[in-house]
């Protein structure tokens, strides 16, 4: 995996940690960016905090981007966050190895859980948005990922974006920190480039220049059907 980092106001989140007089420590987590072809893929990990909910965090393809960037930036400040990222350069070749964007997002939330796991002596509730058609098949897999020995009790569900507010607000800040992965793409090459989904037409033009120029950045995912079915037209 590429990067990784923690984020967010250790003071009042280490007394979360400490004075929590909870038995169980809640962490969301959630990903921006399995789909696209285009950039890297994050997943975030957000410490429960008090009166979470009332910041009316919801799943961030429900808000507008200033409304994203307002949440994670109070987010980050009240507790921990962290936050894993894989290049699009590292998942062409994870599936070059065989391993699916199920089991490459597996892995990247795993190092999130265990992250949280090395921060606390408190057992872990984790809230997850299952990347797989079973759910409790990937609770079980990501449990088994993480490290042995730890007090872990992990609930897996389709849309927990949208039923755990502690989700929520991991699905905003890696959505957060995908957009601005993406803007920096831009700004860096001084071109347009979309959103970096299939179905974006700024998307597909970009491809379409990249490809007839013949030099394909580092930044796009190889191994997606769209950049070989335009490579047929």
């Amino acid at each position: 995996m590429e990067k990784s980092g923690e984020k967010g106001g250790d003071v009042k989140a280490n007394a979360i940690l400490s004075e929590s007089g909870k038995k169980w420590l809640e962490i969301g987590i959630d990903e921006a960016g399995r789909g696209p072809v285009l950039g890297s893929m994050f997943v975030a990990g957000v410490l429960n905090f008090e009166n979470l909910a009332n910041l009316g965090v919801k799943d961030s393809k429900k808000l507008s981007c200033w409304r994203r960037e307002r949440l994670a930036r109070i987010i980050e400040a009240k507790t921990i966050v962290y936050v894993a990222e894989i290049s699009a350069e590292q998942i062409d070749k994870e599936r070059e190895k065989g391993r699916t964007m199920n089991e490459i997002t597996l892995n990247l939330a795993s190092e999130v859980v265990n992250f949280f796991v090395r921060k606390t002596v408190k057992p872990l509730r984790v809230f997850v948005d299952a990347a797989d058609v079973k759910p409790a098949r990937f609770a079980e897999r990501l449990r088994r990922a993480c490290d042995k020995g730890c007090d872990l009790e992990i609930v897996a569900e389709w849309k927990a974006d949208e039923r755990y507010p502690v989700v929520s607000a991991a699905s905003i800040v890696a959505k957060v920190h995908r957009d601005r992965s993406m803007r920096e793409i831009a700004r860096s090459i001084g071109e347009e480039i979309g959103s970096g989904y299939p179905s974006d037409p700024k998307t597909i033009a970009f491809l379409r220049n990249v490809l007839r120029s013949g030099e394909i950045p580092p930044f796009v995912r190889k191994s997606w059907k769209t950049l070989r079915r335009l490579q047929k037209h």
